[in-house]
């Protein structure tokens, strides 16, 4: 498996994935799949300064992760919100763990300091949405800093929202600018 940029061509196949996760989840908070020319946005908009990555094995995209901007304020600049998203068929395979170790090493290398994650919970475990992803970042090292209560609404149900958070650098009282559009992906 190789972890790579992804790439504005591959925003059909990206597409496919993302789907299913807006239509029988609450994992997305999005109530209709977004359109292809408005997922191709979305690539432009974030690549152009943040990590998008993708897993390949035998020419097929496996999932796909990236950064957004936290906040739009300078101050905010060292912290991003990370996401990832796994093939149906190819969960619990370890494509996520790879796609994030990979994302945070590039994040690192341009001087992002915090990865957060914004990840809905159900008050009890639903057919649209369960403890998965909040289990997955604790895995990863994130460490719950917040909910919001009865925050989303899809499917006839209310579903909190959480906040993760996961230190990968060091805070300086004299921090380094973070190299905005610097991004590469290392494979070991």
């Amino acid at each position: 498996m190789e972890i790579v940029p992804v790439k504005i061509e591959d925003a059909e196949e990206l597409l496919s994935i993302y789907a299913p996760y807006v239509r029988d989840t609450a994992i997305s908070f999005e109530y209709e799949v977004p359109s292809l020319s408005d997922f191709q946005d979305r690539i432009r908009s974030i690549s152009s300064i943040l990590p998008y990555i993708k897993a390949v094995e035998a020419g097929e995209i496996l999932g796909y992760a990236y950064a957004g901007k936290f906040k739009s304020r300078k101050a905010y600049d060292w912290s991003v919100e990370v996401t990832v998203y796994v093939r149906k068929d190819c969960r619990r395979s370890g494509v996520g763990k790879l796609l994030y170790h990979a994302l945070e090493d590039s994040l690192k290398r341009i001087g992002v300091l915090n990865m957060n994650a914004c990840i809905a919970l159900p008050k009890e475990d639903d057919e649209h949405l369960n403890n998965d992803s909040y289990y997955f970042h604790e895995k990863m090292g994130f460490h719950l800093v917040g909910t919001f209560h009865n925050c989303g609404y899809k499917f006839n149900t209310w579903y909190d929202m959480i906040w993760m958070e996961k230190f990968i650098g060091e805070h300086q009282k004299y921090q380094r600018n973070v190299r905005f559009g610097e991004w590469t992906v290392k494979n070991d």
